[in-house]
């Protein structure tokens, strides 16, 4: 599997597990965490989580499929913009940790930008670190202007988490090259869409077909086509689970892309940030 690698040097695999939608059913938290185990399993350690998701039930179900495996997995997680002034992160994040029952996060993030400023986020962020609760933060959800308002915080930023996909490339117009200039690795949700719609795209299905592979690991090959991009797409599926594994080992042709470049055209001038 392809690995992406952050400022400070440290390489995560290109494509991570997502959590979001899980926590919700205690019915299904022994089959979510098992889930996340085989994708472990697999080789996609990156695990992404946040506050947010099922109000902590997501972390809760990181927590049981990284008991005793701590060392394997690279976390991330996620504070509410309404937490993040600097004691509101700091008790954030502590939260979090005890739901993981873990003593550090790898990478927090903010979730997306609220009323808090972001310098005051960053302090936290950094009192965090020195602390030992958190080993690196990045933000969520920030367009260009935002990450330039980070100032001399901005290489301290380790990503950007945004929603990025074949229906939503708005970000390959600045945003991308944006933070491939400041050796700052993006972070892709929702890689293969919501609802299927974009799966059943003539483009995609004749893709597909050539490569004797799903729609949604072409989906998932096509974030990853460029490098500098990590994919977190959520699986709680055993058989969706080592498809998305397998996806990091599909190479896109030119006519692939061409077919997929016609079916999902690339932005042309500036775009709002894209959000779910």
């Amino acid at each position: 599997m392809p690995r992406i690698a952050f400022a400070d040097g440290t390489a995560v695999p290109a494509l991570g597990q997502g959590t979001w939608y899980m926590g919700e059913k205690a019915a299904d938290r022994k089959r979510e965490a098992d889930a996340l185990r085989l994708g472990l399993d697999l080789g996609m350690t990156l695990i992404d989580t946040a506050e947010m998701y099922a109000e902590g039930g997501a972390e809760e179900v990181v927590g049981d499929a990284i008991a005793g495996r701590r060392d394997e997995a690279f976390i991330v997680s996620k504070v509410y913009p309404h937490n993040a002034s600097r004691r509101g992160v700091a008790s954030a994040c502590e939260r979090s940790l005890a739901r993981m029952r873990i003593e550090t996060i790898d990478l927090y993030l903010l979730h997306w930008r609220g009323g808090v400023p972001l310098a005051e986020t960053v302090a936290g962020f950094e009192a965090l670190k020195r602390a030992g609760k958190i080993r690196r933060w990045g933000v969520s959800n920030l367009d260009v202007d935002d990450l330039k308002e980070l100032g001399d915080a901005l290489p301290d930023c380790a990503t950007d988490q945004v929603l990025y996909s074949l229906e939503h490339r708005g970000v390959e117009f600045d945003l991308l090259p944006f933070c491939a200039q400041h050796r700052m690795p993006v972070m892709a949700y929702s890689p293969v869409g919501q609802g299927g719609r974009m799966l059943k795209n003539p483009a995609v299905l004749a893709v597909a077909t050539r490569q004797h592979r799903s729609p949604a690991q072409i989906a998932l090959a096509f974030t990853l086509r460029a490098g500098g991009v990590i994919a977190i797409p959520k699986a709680s599926d055993p058989k969706h689970v080592r498809e998305n594994a397998a996806a990091g080992e599909i190479l896109l042709s030119p006519a692939d892309l061409a077919e997929l470049d016609a079916g999902f055209p690339p932005p042309k001038r500036k775009r709002s940030l894209a959000m779910l």
